[in-house]
């Protein structure tokens, strides 16, 4: 079986199909189940962040799971696969751990080496464990990748500054408010992980903001969020008070997952300045705020444009970064191709000492006949010989394993074997 990943992000999709192409993650399990009922597909990890959207499988023809994946997607997602595949991203075999593992280093992140996505990677796995679409080969490839990708932020200075999509967020606010932030009321809808991220960095000492109001739309987790800060400036208000409270105030961010937008031209119509920045994915701001007089609506498309202006700075940075990863990549294959080469040789040695056994049972009371001496040299020459017969194929699949070639080899043996 192969590798393979398939999906959508936001160096090759606009930002409006990455939109409609979000799947929530109370979604997830049907889709996963979707996923491995296809008979080329037998496991599945789904990651859907706000900027990607991509199946991790386990596979065994590359067209017709190309097919099944690209497909699932859009049915899922409701786009059309004819939207889908002049922007999709496909990575195969070993081509799927160095994506995986340039994807948990942050080297494909809208910030470089942002942290939130190493969480939002956990997070697909558990998923997929629960689901039990995740075999043990899958769960391997994804904590691999994983700490390949806190080796990064540790050994790197690419998370250096900004670190996160949420602080990212913050200081791109902070630049285009200048002092106004200082002393301002701040509204946070939202309790998630990048909502967390937000508020904390907001709270920084260094930024002085007079009050933080939060609000979300299940309570409780605003109530446990806010419990989690532990700062006298934030105060949790009602969902159905967000409107209110964010025409109050001179900065509201955005981070929350909903189907339809949280905050429309009505809510805003009557805000004299205040700035609104939209991290939801669908965008969870109605456009057409930023046309108000007293509002200016920035979004995920802004914070990209940003980000890329600033990415001189830190070349050196991510090319140090991209070694690790890369080193990271090929003591992962090696060890797999390692696994997978004892794993079928393994096997057929099995399947083979297991024929001699049932041979020689079957033909027990005929070797009785046989003086002892006689017996012995005839069970000798037959398991010889079949160890000499067996050499080469075993030879032959420790040499290619890891390549395309040892995966033909291998689902060869297992065919012509039985194994």
């Amino acid at each position: 079986m192969a590798l393979i990943a398939v999906g959508l992000d936001h160096e090759r999709a606009p930002l409006d199909l990455l939109e409609r192409a979000s799947i929530p993650e109370h979604e997830w399990p049907k889709v996963l189940r979707t996923l491995v009922a296809h008979r080329n597909v037998h496991e599945a990890v789904l990651v859907s962040t706000c900027l990607r959207t991509e199946v991790v499988a386990r596979i065994d023809f590359f067209h017709g799971a190309l097919e099944d994946i690209a497909r699932t997607l859009a049915e899922a997602s409701g786009v059309t696969v004819e939207e889908l595949e002049p922007v999709i991203r496909i990575a195969f075999d070993r081509g799927v751990a160095r994506h995986l593992f340039s994807v948990a280093g942050g080297l494909r992140s809208v910030v470089p080496g942002e942290f939130e996505v190493l969480g939002q990677l956990r997070r697909a796995l558990e998923v997929a464990l629960d689901e039990q679409t995740a075999g043990e080969e899958m769960s391997d490839l994804f904590h691999r990748a994983i700490a390949s990708g806190r080796r990064v932020r540790a050994e790197t200075s690419i998370a250096r500054g900004t670190t996160s999509f949420a602080s990212a967020a913050v200081t791109l606010a902070e630049e285009l408010l200048g002092s106004d932030l200082a002393g301002a009321q701040v509204t946070v809808l939202g309790a998630g992980q990048l909502a967390e991220g937000v508020a904390r960095t907001l709270l920084d000492p260094g930024r002085a903001i007079s009050s933080l109001r939060l609000t979300n739309r299940t309570p409780t987790r605003a109530t446990t969020l806010a419990a989690a800060l532990d700062d006298d400036r934030v105060r949790v208000v009602d969902w159905v008070d967000r409107a209110a409270t964010s025409r109050a105030s001179r900065l509201v961010v955005v981070a929350v997952e909903a189907p339809d937008p949280v905050l429309g031209v009505e809510d805003l119509a009557s805000s004299s300045d205040v700035l609104v920045v939209d991290l939801g994915m669908p965008r969870a701001v109605e456009p057409a705020v930023g046309d108000l007089s007293g509002v200016r609506r920035i979004d995920i498309d802004d914070l990209r444009a940003r980000v890329a202006n600033a990415l001189d700075e830190r070349r050196d940075a991510l090319e140090a970064a991209r070694t690790i990863v890369e080193g990271d990549v090929e003591h992962y294959l090696a060890e797999r191709r390692s696994r997978g080469a004892a794993g079928i040789v393994r096997d057929l040695r099995a399947h083979l000492d297991d024929v001699i056994a049932a041979e020689l049972e079957r033909r027990a009371s005929e070797l009785a006949t046989l003086e002892p001496d006689a017996r012995d040299v005839a069970i000798s020459l037959v398991r010889s010989t079949v160890a000499k017969i067996a050499h080469r194929p075993t030879v032959a699949l420790k040499e290619a394993a890891g390549s395309d070639q040892g995966v033909r080899l291998a689902d060869a043996t297992r065919a012509l074997f039985g194994l």
